[in-house]
Formats: structure tokens, C-alpha cells, sequence
């Protein structure tokens, strides 16, 4: 073999380990980049799929479908009666605390249409909520667990109780930022 031969095989498997490794670092970038915006989301989404490219498949395109959904702000008018349903409940929670979550998992889903999240199915909602509120999905998760068991009759008071808190923190975030300010003015 001549040395211009040798120098020639040796650029291309240079070349050819350079692109490896770059595709690796890239995948592992994007996988890091995934896991710090869904949290414990990548991990459950990873576990259902059975493998990372499938579940990184999966939450790009939840990304895509919430950017292609027109998510809209409540309007005061709504924000406030929206927090007065809410004083209701959990004014109710004390003597009626099964009722109570049922009519929390309600609003959830109203203030989610209204806002123009589709609500048909459960995790089609779960799905959408981890995209903007990748801390709170797996709360809404345990909350929708907790209010399933209640329609057995199989949650307890505290298991309720749970639910609640898991459900408020969501609707919280779902009202938005200026929740704050209409608390104030409810008072």
C-alpha cells in the first residue's frame, strides 16, 4: 500500500469516529435538554415506552401538538369566578370530601377548555399539562388516580385530602400569574 492510501483510510475513519462521537454528544444533549424540561415526566414517558429514542419521539411531539394549540389566557371575569368555584370546593371538602374532588376534577377540566386545551381524554390533558407544567403532571396524575378510587368508594380522607392539594396546585398554574392579585380582591 502506498502512503497517500494509508493517509486517505486514515482521514476517513478520523472522520468517520468524529461523526459518531458528535451524533452521540448530540443525543445525549438532547436527552439531558428533555430531562431538565419534563422532569420526572422523561422518566415516566421512558418507562411506558420502553426506551429512550420512543419516549423522546413521544415528548417532542407533545411539544409540537401544545406550540400548534392556541392556549389562551382567562380573562379576569373568569379568573374570578373561576377562584370563587374553587372557595367552594374546598368549603365543601369538609363535610362532602368525596363530592368535593369530583367537582375539582371538573373545574380542572373546564378552565383547560376554556384556556383551549382539548379535554376529551385524560391523558391527552396529562400529556399537554407536561409540556407547560412539567412539574404538576405527575400531581394531576395522582390526583385523577385518587378521584377514580373515590368514585369506588375506595379513597379515604386523607387520600382525598391529597387529591385536593395536587389539584389546587394545578389550578393555580392554570389560572396564571395574576391569581395573586385576585385573591386579594375576592377578600
Amino acid at each position: 500500500m502506498d502512503s497517500t492510501l494509508i493517509i486517505v483510510i486514515a482521514v476517513a475513519v478520523l472522520v468517520i469516529v468524529g461523526l459518531l462521537l458528535a451524533s452521540s454528544f448530540s443525543s445525549r444533549n438532547r436527552s439531558k435538554k428533555l430531562q431538565d424540561r419534563f422532569g420526572t415526566e422523561y422518566d415516566r414517558t421512558v418507562q411506558a415506552l420502553g426506551n429512550k429514542k420512543k419516549a423522546q419521539a413521544e415528548l417532542d411531539e407533545r411539544q409540537k401538538h401544545v406550540a400548534g394549540l392556541n392556549i389562551k389566557p382567562l380573562s379576569a371575569a373568569d379568573r374570578e369566578r373561576y377562584l370563587a368555584n374553587w372557595a367552594a370546593i374546598q368549603s365543601k371538602f369538609v363535610d362532602e370530601p368525596g363530592q368535593a374532588i369530583g367537582n375539582a376534577d371538573r373545574l380542572i377540566m373546564e378552565v383547560m377548555q376554556i384556556r383551549a386545551y382539548p379535554v376529551s381524554d385524560f391523558e391527552q390533558r396529562a400529556a399537554d399539562i407536561s409540556v407547560n407544567y412539567p412539574g404538576l403532571v405527575s400531581n394531576y396524575r395522582a390526583a385523577r388516580e385518587i378521584a377514580l378510587k373515590n368514585e369506588q368508594q375506595q379513597a379515604n380522607t386523607e387520600d382525598l385530602r391529597q387529591a385536593l392539594i395536587h389539584y389546587r396546585s394545578l389550578f393555580e398554574e392554570l389560572l396564571g400569574k395574576e391569581v395573586d392579585a385576585v385573591k386579594e380582591n375576592l377578600k
